[in-house]
């Protein structure tokens, strides 16, 4: 076994695999012979595993050939894989072989993606031989999109689009070596059925110029789009009405399967100036007691622009219009209704609304929005209601935001404690490392708090000063006092006396809420860091949540909500951090 071991290390070593060196050059070949050379023998290997490493790949290539190089892409700085390799043979045969054989096939439980590596930035972004596909199948998935085209010439590159879960989009892009081969394949299964749905096939254009061609579309229209079309309009009315504005092509009423109108049409003109005349004279004109709406016709892709910016135009009116006035009241009593918030509010200012949320029975969920008719007037109502006890209950009124606004702030505030305490805890240890003695005091834990009646049989807190905190416990940290309290706690009298009990109180709270929280969710990390955010909260609002599980319910959803998008950004910093290539760009089409 030693020995297989020891050839394989020979091998690699003889292959030089490594994070600057491609194929070999050799000093009797010209700089453009080695690019027509590298071309024809360099495989691109896509959409592997982060583990996948040079000796893994070298297992699965050599026995097609022999191997000069093989180098795995990873990011400059932490140098983890960006998912995607080179693998260089010494005959273009060996290639080929490659990736007939090997491509789509699985490596470490993914199926990668193997094409001839195009080197040249400037053909990889050309449009010539890139062919676009939509309305496919979701079964059709990367091997099936690579069967169906390579039967029409050499692939250069082919994906189908998906989304974050790896599900199909429902289009994908084929790039040919050649244009002809491009051309062929457009022609022969543009329309053509595959699995099912008839697919659309047609050279790729770029964004800036998909745009141009719409823009002229624009102004050169002669497809007219008319609604509002009174139901018992017959064919000869509405092409009576149409025609007398120029040659057509068609007109034609939408109607049902059963013959009943559906209440649009639409006629195409042989000039574009005809249409527009139509367009001009004919909209907004009153038809058998109806308006008529006459106009461009659109593509289903610029009415779902039109509405995305009529719908965004609308929320940040919306938004604009209950800027600083709109409240968020919560901890309301079940006696709370409408009337009695509004009666509430109504001494600072004129209200617009008032409404407290409710069940699907009409039960109180506990808070509710008051809208007043100035910012002003807003701002007044928190100072003076905020805190204030409504029906025995402390009410928390503030601005109200949006769910998504509200999560953001909230993952950002367990980022901006995390990084606070991580510099408090290196801090403290390198105090405790240099003998520097009383530089903080032993830190509350939740994650790993026993039930209260249970002892902890972990180390004596007064014991803990001077000697990082990880070493005893596991899990998050919340609660650090100031730096520079003395060993041994706060005294009970002085000016530190009020800051030792709430941290005693802050305490009793945390063991309070760990407990309900825990019980909701095993993860004990979690359950720490979800107990310290509504920790955050003032005591007296820690307290009324503690009394009312729904209004507990409340505050535990968003601060799940907040920690998990926390955590995802977490995780996904390293691959942010890794998206830009070492050395080559990964090849897409």
């Amino acid at each position: 076994m030693s020995d297989i071991t020891d050839k394989t290390a020979e091998q690699l070593e003889q292959l030089k695999i490594n994070d600057d060196q491609e194929t070999p050059v050799t000093s009797n070949t010209t700089t453009e012979e080695q690019g027509d050379n590298a071309a024809q023998t360099s495989l691109y290997v896509g959409d592997l595993d982060p583990s996948v490493t040079e000796a893994l790949l070298y297992d699965i290539f050599s026995p097609i050939g022999s191997v000069t190089s093989i180098r795995v892409c990873r990011d400059a700085i932490t140098k983890t894989s960006l998912g995607y390799a080179y693998v260089n043979f010494n005959e273009h045969e060996a290639g080929s072989t490659a990736i007939e054989k090997l491509n789509y096939t699985p490596i470490k439980g993914r199926l990668c993606r193997i094409m001839w590596s195009q080197r040249d930035p400037a053909l990889r972004k050309k449009g010539n031989g890139n062919i676009f596909i939509k309305n496919l199948n979701e079964d059709i998935d990367n091997k099936a999109l690579y069967d169906t085209f390579s039967v029409f010439g050499n692939i250069l590159s082919s994906k189908i689009a998906t989304d974050e879960n790896g599900h199909s989009k429902g289009f994908g892009f084929v790039h040919f070596e050649e244009e002809s081969a491009a051309k062929e394949a457009v022609d022969a299964l543009n329309g053509m059925l595959l699995n099912g749905k008839e697919i659309y096939v047609a050279p790729h254009l770029s964004r800036k110029e998909r745009d141009s061609q719409l823009e002229e579309t624009r102004a050169n229209f002669c497809n007219v789009y008319v609604k509002n079309i009174d139901p018992e309009t017959t064919d000869k009315e509405f092409e009576d009405l149409f025609s007398k504005y120029g040659e057509t092509t068609s007109i034609a009423l939408e109607k049902t399967p059963e013959g009943t109108l559906k209440g649009f049409g639409f006629v195409n003109y042989v000039n574009h100036e005809d249409a527009a005349k139509a367009v001009d004279e004919l909209n907004d004109l009153d038809f058998k007691g109806q308006k008529l709406y006459v106009g461009r016709a659109q593509k289903k892709f610029e009415r779902m622009q039109a509405l995305k910016k009529q719908y965004e135009a609308t929320r940040q009116e919306k938004m604009a219009k209950y800027q600083g006035v709109n409240l968020f009241v919560k901890n309301l009593d079940d006696s709370i209704d409408d009337e009695k918030l509004k009666e509430e509010f109504a001494p600072f200012g004129t209200i617009t609304s008032a409404k407290v949320m409710t069940t699907e029975n009409g039960k109180s969920k506990g808070f509710g929005f008051v809208c007043f008719s100035s910012p002003e007037e807003a701002t007044k109502a928190i100072t003076e209601k905020n805190q204030q006890i409504v029906a025995g209950k402390p009410l928390y009124v503030a601005i109200a935001q949006r769910k998504d606004v509200r999560r953001n702030q909230l993952a950002q505030q367990i980022q901006a404690r995390n990084q606070m305490r991580y510099q408090q805890a290196t801090a403290a240890a390198a105090a405790a490392a240099a003998g520097i003695p009383g530089q903080f005091m032993p830190p509350m834990f939740y994650g790993v708090m026993p039930p209260r009646g249970v002892p902890f049989n972990g180390p004596n807190p007064q014991q803990m000063n001077g000697v990082p905190p990880q070493q005893f416990r596991n899990g998050p940290m919340y609660g650090m006092p100031p730096q520079g309290a003395p060993q041994g706690g706060f005294p009970r009298n002085g000016a530190n006396a009020n800051q030792f009990y709430q941290q005693k109180q802050r305490q009793a709270l945390g063991e309070q809420l760990y407990k309900k929280i825990s019980a909701k969710i095993s993860d004990e990390e979690a359950a720490g860091k979800i107990t310290g955010m509504i920790l955050d909260l003032p005591p007296q609002e820690v307290v009324s949540l503690l009394e009312n599980d729904e209004l507990f319910e409340q505050h535990f959803t968003e601060a799940s909500a907040a920690y998990e998008s926390f955590k995802k950004e977490q995780e996904q910093a390293p691959q942010a951090e890794g998206a830009a290539p070492a050395a080559e760009p990964e090849q897409s089409a």
